[in-house]
């Protein structure tokens, strides 16, 4: 009987440990470090047929949303926390999970926020506007993918869905009676990660566009919004940011005549199940390596183009990329966003649509896409949503330059959190 009691406490002692860091390594609980897992999966069967061009249709997750990651948080004491998340993409369609993500350190603080260092996204991107106000952003139906009515600038502080930009700092503020601010900002010196170098020395991916500084530029974010409820029913987001992308010594010698500024403004209201929501973007000296005048591979079944020789807003695969988005080169324009959801139950019906509009400099005439998209997503779980819908573009004024024609986009799919 005591060596049965002994045998009991021995192993109680060997397993308690384990069970406690079990705990800790899923985030539900202990002291100190908590380490979380987690991810998505997600899979969609699109179509998209583009006058004039052989439809393209796939089963796979071309908005490079499947990801997994890791995210810690360590207990400093003092309302002080240690943060750090590593994170990588996943393609259940193609099989590729090589796909850097946000990577970065920081500290946070109960009453003053986070600060971040490393590879992180923008602000455009997840905090004022963005993916923040279009439902399906996470799909192929995004607005600033083949809906054309966002800007989807890769580089630096750009906004489209592969925006994790490397080299940088990110500030994100605590929310004071509904206030907040985020800023970014980019040191650069990182000449590896040029957007000229297309495969060459730094080892430039043109079809996985993750951009970081260049030549110690100083490119930065800020941007500011303002959340509240009252009368129970009624909610409120208004948003504001500016995005400066400063040229280096070789965008110049490549013909880029001046910094890139993108201003942005919007906000959503919400009553009971209905949800109103827009965005306002004005772009001044578009960036054609890899700025808001360069085109986009985000949800378009394929990448906008794979030799350097090509224009910024030409493709190179069928017409499966697309530059609705895009400015000419070095040039202005605008892009606006509307849209309204009705939720029933676990169901959320949607509609939207908006406007690109690039104004004509030097040889390129000007260019207007009008998108419009209209879909439904239907929660299963807290965690698992199918969701499908239909979006149709028109390109008018088409420019010589480009290869965009009006297209039609379909898609069902499903995706699953953990």
């Amino acid at each position: 009987m005591k060596k049965k009691l002994v045998s009991l406490l021995v192993a109680g002692t060997m397993v308690a440990p384990v069970i406690a860091s079990a705990q800790v390594m899923n985030g539900v609980g202990g002291p100190g470090t908590h380490v979380t897992i987690f991810g998505r999966v997600q899979a969609e069967y699109s179509t998209i047929d583009i006058d004039g061009r052989n439809a393209q249709t796939g089963i796979l997750d071309d908005a490079n949303q499947s990801r997994w990651g890791l995210h810690v948080s360590e207990n400093l004491g003092m309302g002080l926390r240690a943060m750090g998340r590593i994170e990588y993409g996943l393609n259940p369609g193609s099989g590729r999970n090589d796909n850097a993500r946000e990577q970065w350190v920081g500290l946070g603080g109960d009453q003053w926020g986070e600060l971040k260092f490393g590879r992180v996204q923008s602000p455009f991107k997840d905090f004022a506007g963005g993916h923040t106000i279009d439902p399906f952003a996470y799909t192929t139906l995004h607005a600033n993918g083949s809906g054309g009515t966002m800007t989807a600038s890769a580089n630096g502080t750009g906004s489209g869905d592969n925006s994790f930009v490397n080299s940088s700092a990110r500030f994100d503020s605590a929310v004071v009676e509904g206030f907040s601010m985020s800023a970014l900002l980019m040191p650069g010196d990182a000449n590896k990660l040029n957007p000229q170098n297309f495969g060459g020395v730094g080892g430039y991916d043109p079809l996985n566009p993750n951009m970081g500084g260049e030549d110690g530029e100083w490119d930065f974010q800020v941007a500011g919004k303002y959340s509240n409820k009252f009368l129970d029913a009624h909610g409120v987001d208004i948003f504001g940011g500016y995005s400066r992308d400063n040229i280096s010594d070789r965008m110049k010698a490549a013909g880029i005549n001046d910094d890139e500024e993108i201003w942005r403004g919007g906000g959503k209201y919400s009553f009971a199940d209905f949800t109103l929501r827009g965005q306002y973007e004005y772009i001044n000296n578009a960036n054609p390596l890899g700025g808001a005048a360069t085109c986009s591979q985000a949800a378009a079944l394929g990448s906008y183009g794979s030799l350097p020789t090509l224009l910024p807003t030409q493709t190179a695969d069928g017409g499966r990329g697309q530059c609705l988005s895009a400015m000419n080169a070095n040039g202005d324009g605008h892009l606006w966003f509307a849209g309204a959801d009705y939720t029933i139950g676990n169901t959320k019906l949607v509609a939207q649509g908006g406007m690109a509009h690039a104004k004509a400099i030097g040889a390129f005439d000007k260019r207007d896409v009008e998108s419009l998209t209209v879909g439904v997503i239907h929660s299963l779980s807290r965690r698992s949503s199918l969701f499908g819908g239909y979006q149709r573009a028109w390109v008018a004024d088409r420019n010589a330059a480009t290869t965009d024609s009006d297209r039609n986009v379909y898609t069902v799919g499903m995706r699953h959190d953990f």
